[in-house]
């Protein structure tokens, strides 16, 4: 079924309409370009509802917000929903500041997103209000383990109930989820964690995902994540003596590029509650 999900990009080439950070926006394109998607971005207000409208889905990326994207967030983010495209929310950052996080808080408010993908802490700074966001990366605090699974999908089932949207929380050990089935994967490698936007590349992937499967959002959501982890894997293997994070970075958005329905289907590490 994951690889299902893949062959539906690769075949609809969905266009995916980026308001995302400046700090990987190259990234997010290219990561967009290795799994069959095509990206455009665009932040300013009186460009974004034209560029949606002609785009199949929406990811909005809070990672460098300013006075000019905010409005161009809202503006996009209603005019996808006017035309029933999926839209997802990276809330990058959520609980480091005021700003970011009354931001993504109005957004949820005014924009129905189909996912919503985060650390743990973000997401928890958007459900509950606090959450010990280090900068843009979770609190350790935060981390899902083994030990306090059951308890973090209680807590995204429950939010995804709120929002009516899918729940993707992401770090060793991703969760995916509605308000009633769960995804628990297992796949991915530490050195992911070494290169600036993998989870701004996710956010973007999952997006083509999502909008060549409008019908399968969880299915969808939870194959994007399991590509990524995958392909951070074969990544890291691939990796030469005296290679770093600079040429994982690379050797990842190639490996999403060679990545196949079939390998998906047989590399995924998932259960599913």
């Amino acid at each position: 079924m994951l690889g299902k999900m893949l062959e539906n990009v690769n075949k609809k080439h969905p266009l995916v309409h980026n308001i995302t950070n400046y700090v990987t926006v190259n990234d997010c394109a290219n990561i967009l370009l290795a799994c069959g998607g095509s990206p455009i971005m665009s932040d300013d207000k009186a460009d974004v509802e034209d560029i949606t409208t002609v785009c199949g889905g929406l990811n909005i990326n809070i990672g460098t917000l300013n006075s000019s994207t905010i409005p161009a967030m809202f503006l996009a983010g209603k005019r996808a929903n006017a035309l029933s495209h999926p839209v997802l929310l990276d809330p990058v950052g959520a609980g480091a500041s005021l700003l970011r996080t009354s931001t993504a808080t109005e957004l949820l408010e005014k924009v129905k997103f189909s996912v919503i993908r985060g650390n743990i802490s973000e997401i928890k700074a958007l459900a509950v209000g606090s959450g010990s966001t280090k900068g843009v990366d979770a609190d350790e605090a935060d981390a899902v383990n083994d030990g306090n699974i059951d308890s973090v999908i209680d807590f995204a089932r429950k939010f995804s109930s709120r929002t009516q949207a899918v729940i993707a929380i992401t770090g060793a050990v991703d969760i995916v989820t509605d308000s009633s089935r769960t995804y628990i994967i297992r796949n991915g490698h530490p050195m992911m964690s070494k290169i600036t936007g993998s989870g701004c590349m996710l956010s973007a992937m999952c997006t083509a995902y999502i909008t060549a499967n409008p019908d399968e959002i969880l299915t969808a959501t939870a194959a994007a994540v399991c590509a990524m982890g995958l392909c951070g894997e074969k990544a890291f293997a691939a990796l030469l003596p005296g290679e770093g994070n600079s040429t994982y970075r690379n050797r990842l958005i190639d490996a999403v590029y060679n990545l196949d329905p079939e390998a998906l289907e047989r590399g995924a590490r998932y259960e599913v509650r």
